[in-house]
């Protein structure tokens, strides 16, 4: 049987797992915020509040499950009929017919309370409060704040020790003092002489407290040499270095140079160069984005509406400046314009770039996306030969040269299965190949100067031939010729072909006459060779060269002809280029460098200096120019055995260097034959 003990204890039980979740989830984001080590103490402080609030409601919950457990059970469990409170009265306190009423409790116990019944009572009871995760989260999002705010303001000073505690600035040593541009955002600090990073352009200061002894010098790995003098030794950071002490031993910090780069912009719709627009659009979507590592100052959406065609074509600018953000860093626009907004209409294009620019105020970086492309289409034009004749209608195609040889075996394998096939079908599909011949011999006469109409018959296009002739006397020459004459410009002349293309263009023209005159006197058989030499013709055209451009880069003098063939070469220079004369991109003062550090003998005279001007010119990772200036250093301060590192450094800049191939010479001895030649040969 179950008492009163029994009973709170399994109750106790099921409250703590259906409480301890809630705990938990209310205690994670406290211990994720408590790893960052900027936000430690922050994070601690919560976890502290976090364990008192939990104390508090474990009583709360005892307390209120001493006081209460009864009326849980009576309305979870009907078969206790409302009498749980005699379980938690003392057997020989109460009457005989309660402690009867208490015995039939406890033996229906066992049946009417199971494991599911506590958690069931545990779960109408004890709700989920979110008011505690809320509050935990908004502590941890704190605390990621505050570590977020600490390391971005003092990510490039690098000022703790090994074990993290602040390495202090002794009397007599040489510290460093970074400002940093204000336009960073990045605050100022002081740190002992260690390996540092700074934004770029930082005022960076070698200073000394108390100075104690002779004045020490700082020296740059580009050659510099700086005293520290009672105002500090000033240096602005350009480009990343390693510096060092004279009378400290010779050891060498790192300052890191973070550049300030250019922003970054980014169109995210559309996302093509050219977008074609539905003819029905009346909208578009633009998304375009800007970001910067420490402001954007000026963004803009430069907009170009091009309207109109050929030489009448209108534009018209536009600037739509982006919004700014929350953060400064970044903006980000996005809109949905209507066709109306932009000034599109059916046939414009509209052109649009995004260019921002950053906070710096000496040497300020603007970026400039690619030109985009919107074109909204247009309503088809009509062709010119369609407008030039309103009165006439334009047949639909032009039949191509094979198109009309296919008809034309059609209707000779039609006539040889049918030979009593009626004249007329036979004229009117023989007459109607040879107009399709015609109109199409028509528009490759063009091409020659000679006049056509692709609207209606092939016929001769009418002048008025009269009022050419009213001031000739009828018989003369002149009024024969105005009269009868059909005066035109020169066909070869009309044209800029050149005149192997015109060959080729009348000959298919005239197999096309030869086709057509068969076809109209209904006789499609002997049509059918012309027919093939004038498609061979338009392939020849098709295949060839059609752009020719002469090259007039290079005039080459012209030759004497007296000196021809004669043998004098006086004043001629040979066509092969001597052994060794190649051309020689390495000055001669590196070449002389790398080969002295290949010895162990004096170097020449600047040599350092032109071995950091060939490190600054061609190697550009800043790790391996930083490792190529070490290797300077060390060579400077007698390190015999780094010259081969430097030589290495300095080859590895030699790109351009031609490679020298040279037959070495030797002698032909009498040995040298005995030891080459075959064996058991004597020598001569």
């Amino acid at each position: 049987m179950h008492g009163e003990p029994d009973l709170q204890r399994r109750l106790w039980s099921a409250i703590l797992h259906r409480r301890a979740p809630q705990w938990l989830a209310a205690l994670l984001p406290l211990l994720a915020a408590a790893f960052l080590s900027a936000a430690r103490p922050l994070a601690l402080a919560a976890i502290a509040i976090w364990a008192i609030w939990l104390t508090i409601d474990v009583y709360r919950w005892r307390q209120r499950l001493a006081s209460e457990w009864t009326i849980w059970l009576d309305s979870a469990i009907p078969a206790l009929e409302d009498s749980s409170a005699l379980l938690a009265g003392a057997t020989d306190a109460i009457a005989p017919i309660a402690r009867l009423q208490q015995q039939r409790l406890l033996n229906r116990l066992a049946d009417a309370l199971r494991d599911d019944d506590y958690r069931a009572i545990a779960r109408s009871r004890v709700r989920f409060a979110l008011l505690p995760l809320i509050l935990s989260l908004c502590a941890a999002g704190a605390a990621w704040g505050v570590h977020y705010q600490q390391t971005s303001s003092g990510r490039f000073a690098t000022v703790a020790d090994g074990n993290g505690k602040p390495k202090p600035i002794a009397d007599g040593e040489i510290y460093l003092r970074v400002a940093p541009p204000a336009y960073t955002g990045v605050a100022a600090f002081e740190t002992a002489t260690r390996d540092i990073q700074v934004p770029q352009y930082s005022e960076v200061r070698w200073c000394i407290r108390k100075e104690q002894g002779a004045q020490p010098i700082v020296e740059l790995s580009d050659g510099q040499t700086l005293p520290v003098t009672p105002s500090c030794a000033l240096w602005r950071a350009g480009e990343s270095l390693f510096w060092r002490a004279r009378a400290q031993g010779g050891t060498r910090y790192n300052i890191k140079v973070t550049p300030d780069q250019a922003p970054q912009v980014t169109i995210i719709a559309p996302n093509e160069l050219i977008q074609i627009l539905p003819a029905d659009a009346k909208a578009v979507q633009l998304s375009v984005s800007a970001r910067d590592d420490y402001a954007v100052v000026r963004a803009s959406v430069h907009m170009t509406l091009a309207r109109g065609s050929g030489e009448n074509i209108r534009f018209s600018d536009r600037e739509v400046p982006l919004p700014q953000s929350s953060d400064p860093r970044v903006r980000h626009w996005q809109k949905q314009w209507t066709t109306a907004e932009l000034g599109m209409e059916a046939g414009d294009e509209l052109y649009f770039f995004v260019r921002a620019t950053d906070n710096a105020p000496d040497n300020p970086h603007t970026s400039q996306s690619p030109t985009y492309t919107l074109r909204l289409p247009g309503p088809a034009a009509e062709s010119l030969d369609s407008t030039a004749l309103p009165s006439m209608v334009k047949p639909e195609n032009l039949r191509s040269q094979r198109q009309i040889i296919i008809d034309t075996e059609q209707l000779v394998a039609d006539l040889q299965a049918n030979p009593n096939m009626p004249a007329a079908t036979l004229r009117s599909r023989s007459e109607s190949i040879a107009s399709d011949q015609a109109q199409l011999r028509l528009r490759y006469g063009q091409f020659l100067g000679e006049e056509s109409s692709l609207f209606g018959d092939e016929r001769e296009h009418e002048h008025e031939h009269e009022s050419g002739g009213k001031g000739a006397q009828p018989g003369s020459e002149a009024g024969i010729i105005a009269e009868f004459g059909h005066a035109h410009d020169q066909q070869d002349n009309a044209t800029i072909f050149d005149p192997k293309t015109k060959a080729v263009l009348k000959r298919a023209l005239s197999a096309m006459w030869d086709a057509e005159k068969s076809l109209r006197a209904i006789a499609p058989k002997p049509a059918l060779p012309p027919e093939y030499k004038a498609l061979d013709a338009i392939k020849e055209l098709q295949q060839a060269e059609r752009v020719y451009l002469h090259r007039t880069a290079f005039v080459p003098p012209a030759l004497k002809e007296e000196k021809r063939m004669s043998g004098d070469m006086v004043g001629a220079m040979s066509y092969k280029r001597e052994q060794g004369a190649a051309s020689d991109n390495v000055p001669a003062e590196v070449r002389e460098l790398i080969q002295a550090l290949a010895g162990e003998g004096a170097l020449p005279a600047l040599w350092s200096k032109t071995a950091r001007d060939i490190i600054a010119t061609h190697i550009s990772d800043q790790g391996q120019k930083l490792s190529a200036q070490r290797a300077v250093q060390d060579v400077a301060d007698g390190c015999v055995a780094c010259r081969s590192e430097l030589r290495a450094w300095l080859r590895g800049t030699l790109t351009d260097a031609a490679v020298l191939l040279q037959a070495r010479t030797a002698t032909d001895t009498a040995f040298r034959k005995a030891f080459g030649g075959t064996p058991g040969k004597e020598p001569p």
